[in-house]
């Protein structure tokens, strides 16, 4: 068995994903003529070709361009359950996908348009795969606090299938506590909450999503290590971090894989887990995360990643339990196999 064979075959959650970033190319084009819209690119290749990111903004500034395609039901309905046939041959057995309401409020989609499409999605992929999943609601944090408060108004017919509330979009100059407010209404609703901190922004808006937002999940987090006791104190409190590491390469977090802190988070007690964030847009869906960490990592390494991440979801108890049988049998399935002796790929054996 190869790495990537016992990649494949590994049960896992996937907690670090925006919907509107799994829009591939493809995509985007068939549901621009779909609804007879314009875009300004002609062709795919020219498209990918614009996937060049220098930092943070420069995503978002043509990922904001692509969701302007997103128009109806049917185009959230079909975003959604695209993603989930792919990652169900990755071997995802439940997601917690993000989306970003005020991405298409503020150009004029309904609140409901989005929502119901998304669900509809979700439940056709069930169905299809078995594969659960809930929404986070993210807002975005270079808008005002009063328009987070306004969407999470919004949401209030949807909540009971809405599983928490994020924070995404530009880090810098946007600290958590811009948020309090609004994720304290949020968590009063019985909602858990979420927040990007940490991957541009410094370890002062980590501890900001800490005690002001009183978050139940960081994601992201790689500033963290660069303050020892934030990272004792993630470490004491299991606080899972979504670490992302295509996203990661593609956003100039850091310079190259070889140095990415994955390694090192799990070697501190973090409970980290691996995701894919916007894979449309950097070159890789879940499997092509930890794939591109493996050489990095231990058999055990990657048996925790996965462990991580059903443990550090939104599941109720016995849901995870039976997820972590699920991968203890996996595991013993694979048993004795090259994978204990390393291989060409770089693996390393504890």
């Amino acid at each position: 068995m190869t790495v990537d064979d016992f990649i494949a075959g590994l049960p896992k959650a996937e907690l670090h994903l925006h919907i509107e970033g799994s829009l591939e190319p493809e995509m985007l084009f068939s549901l621009a003529r779909r609804n007879r819209l314009s875009i300004p690119f002609d062709s795919v290749d020219a498209l990918r070709a614009a996937y060049n990111f220098s930092n943070l903004q420069d995503f978002l500034d043509i990922y904001y361009q692509g969701a302007a395609v997103l128009r109806t039901e049917a185009d959230f309905h079909d975003l959604a359950l695209a993603y989930f046939d792919r990652v169900a041959a990755d071997g995802v057995v439940h997601a917690e996908i993000f989306f970003d309401p005020q991405t298409h409020t503020g150009r004029g989609i309904p609140f409901s348009v989005v929502a119901d499409g998304l669900l509809a999605g979700m439940a056709a992929a069930e169905t299809r795969h078995g594969l659960t999943s809930r929404l986070i609601l993210s807002f975005l944090r270079h808008l005002p606090e009063a328009d987070a408060f306004a969407t999470l108004a919004a949401a209030e017919p949807w909540l009971d299938r809405i599983a928490a509330v994020g924070l995404d979009s530009s880090e810098l100059g946007h600290p958590p506590g811009k948020f309090a407010q609004v994720f304290a209404a949020a968590g009063g609703l019985g909602l858990k909450r979420v927040a990007h901190a940490g991957e541009e922004g410094p370890p002062a808006y980590v501890l900001q999503a800490l005690d002001l937002l009183r978050i139940d999940r960081l994601d992201h987090g790689n500033r963290a290590l660069e303050d020892p006791a934030l990272t004792t104190r993630l470490a004491t409190e299991r606080m899972t971090l979504t670490v992302c590491p295509l996203s990661n390469l593609r956003l100039c977090v850091v310079d190259d894989l070889a140095s990415h802190p994955i390694a090192r988070m799990l070697r501190l007690g973090l409970r980290a887990t691996v995701n894919s964030d916007d894979p449309a847009y950097f070159g890789g869906y879940i499997n092509d995360n930890y794939r591109a960490v493996a050489p990095l990592l231990t058999r055990e390494d990657l048996i925790a990643l996965a462990r991580n991440s059903l443990s550090g979801s939104f599941l109720p108890p016995d849901e995870v339990a039976r997820h972590l049988a699920a991968v203890d049998t996996y595991v013993r399935t694979a048993g004795a196999s090259p994978l204990e002796a390393g291989d060409a790929q770089g693996y390393k054996t504890p």
